[in-house]
């Protein structure tokens, strides 16, 4: 079992790691649900539109307005405005940033959401870490079926928490699966050509006062190489479950 990458927060007391992302069915009875840290925040209270942020104005990337530095109205603790830089790779040739904990808190106070403004650097690193996380796991798919191309860039991603993918839909209608809290979409460029990944977030059983979050990262069934990929991907599975 491969490590997810190193987290800026200290998880020791509510971490737990794993990669089995794919097309099997995974222990939580997400398809091929990874297991990642788990977070002390309630993350049904929050959008997932609102965790990457880049740009002015409104950026067809991630369909975000400008987020402001300024305090928020009735803001008690000034929050910090440095903005981690990520690992995962631009289309221009740089990198993505991350938000600011002040970028974060703004963007929950402009569609209305509340949060304590203490828990907001801890809430951006654990964001951080998921999304670096989950672009891992679009890695694990793109070096196992694609090693051919190395230069793959994500190209743009949406926030779709209330949009049900295909497969989220089986699982909560015929396997009982909880839905999950979040969805994204992240466009990939795999040596120029786009290529869609769906990412789940749902919500693990609970191991003490924390709740643990599982990724189900896959790419989307709407392309020929795409379809092939998940096919193979479950014979493989399916092999190393009878002969392994």
């Amino acid at each position: 079992m491969s490590e997810a990458p190193k987290c800026p927060v200290d998880h020791t007391k509510f971490a737990r790691h794993g990669t089995n992302a794919g097309a099997g069915a995974g222990a939580s009875g997400t398809a091929g649900a990874s297991d990642a840290p788990k977070c002390p925040v309630d993350h049904t209270k929050f959008s997932g539109s609102a965790r990457l942020t880049h740009g002015d104005g409104l950026n067809p990337d991630n369909m975000m307005p400008n987020l402001t530095q300024d305090m928020a109205p009735g803001q008690t603790i000034k929050l910090p405005t440095e903005r981690t830089m990520s690992s995962i790779p631009k289309s221009d040739g740089g990198v993505w940033e991350y938000p600011s904990p002040q970028q974060f808190f703004n963007a929950l106070k402009r569609k209305g959401k509340e949060a304590p403004e203490h828990e907001i650097s801890g809430m951006v690193d654990i964001h951080n870490f998921l999304n670096e996380a989950g672009w891992l796991e679009i890695m694990k798919w793109e070096s196992k079926y694609h090693c051919d191309c190395k230069d793959v860039k994500l190209v743009k991603f949406q926030g779709r928490p209330d949009d049900l993918s295909p497969k989220a839909w089986f699982y909560t209608t015929f396997r009982g699966v909880e839905r999950p809290f979040d969805r994204h979409d992240w466009t990939v460029e795999r040596c120029g050509t786009p290529v869609r990944y769906v990412i789940d977030y749902y919500s693990g059983p609970d191991e003490g006062a924390n709740p643990v979050f599982n990724l189900d990262v896959r790419p989307a069934l709407d392309s020929p190489a795409s379809v092939f990929d998940r096919l193979r991907e479950g014979a493989s599975r399916l092999w190393d479950k009878i002969f392994k």
